[in-house]
């Protein structure tokens, strides 16, 4: 398709990529914009158009938006069907982070605005969607309490990875690879979710986001209650 046919919502998430290229340099910016137009052949204006009044992190958001759409078609739950949980869950976050492996700047300053108060509520919701996806992708259905822990959980766990990774400097980023086969023991936990609901292992895994030196914001989220997440997401006090 053309890029000039392009509806501004498609136009949107076919800029994504190129900002997030140029943010490198440029930041998450107008210029970063502009670059990623130029490169795709679309009009600046237009572009901009698109990204009207919605910032920096309408930029974010778009380009994981982009990760989280690929992702979907490159891992297709069949595709994962044959695997056990804990190595689908493993494999998407690694997709994950071989998507952006290269624009670390790039998350870097991504993180950054993200992490800003104001941005916060849209960052959670950012968080708790790509969590929802990957949980979907690996064959998860629960629609009781755990639907709620399971992504709260892993959305923190992912952002702590996140963390770890744009400052491995590792071979083949082996640190982070190590960082996130021991999280994901915290996210398999909740297979074993007492029936009332309670989560016991959420502390457990606090604790241990803490022996790896991760006890800041993503290990406090692991404390994180479902209800909190609802409440965030609808509006309203659960």
């Amino acid at each position: 398709m053309d890029v000039a046919d392009l509806t501004l919502d498609e136009l949107r998430l076919a800029l994504a990529p190129g900002i997030a290229e140029a943010a490198i340099f440029d930041g998450w910016s107008d210029a970063a914009l502009d670059m990623a137009a130029d490169q795709l052949g679309a009009d600046r204006d237009v572009a901009r158009l698109a990204y009207k009044d919605d910032g920096a992190m309408g930029m974010i958001c778009a380009w994981i938006e982009t990760i989280d759409r690929q992702m979907m078609l490159d891992l297709p739950p069949e595709k994962l069907a044959e695997i056990k949980i804990r190595e689908r869950i493993r494999s998407l976050v690694q997709y994950r982070l071989d998507a952006v492996a290269g624009q670390e700047e790039a998350l870097r300053r991504a993180l950054a605005i993200m992490a800003m108060p104001r941005n916060a509520p849209r960052a959670l919701k950012t968080g708790w969607n790509s969590a929802d996806v990957m949980w979907r992708l690996a064959g998860d259905t629960a629609t009781d309490y755990n639907h709620y822990t399971k992504r709260a959980i892993l959305a923190s766990i992912y952002g702590a990875t996140l963390a770890v990774f744009v400052d491995d400097e590792s071979e083949g980023k082996a640190e982070t690879r190590a960082f996130l086969e021991r999280r994901i023991d915290g996210v398999m936990t909740f297979e074993r979710v007492m029936p009332n609901g309670s989560i016991p292992i959420a502390r457990a895994s606090a604790s241990r986001a803490s022996s790896d030196g991760c006890a800041t914001p993503h290990a406090s989220a692991l404390l994180i209650t479902s209800c909190n997440y609802r409440a965030l997401l609808t509006g309203r006090r659960v």
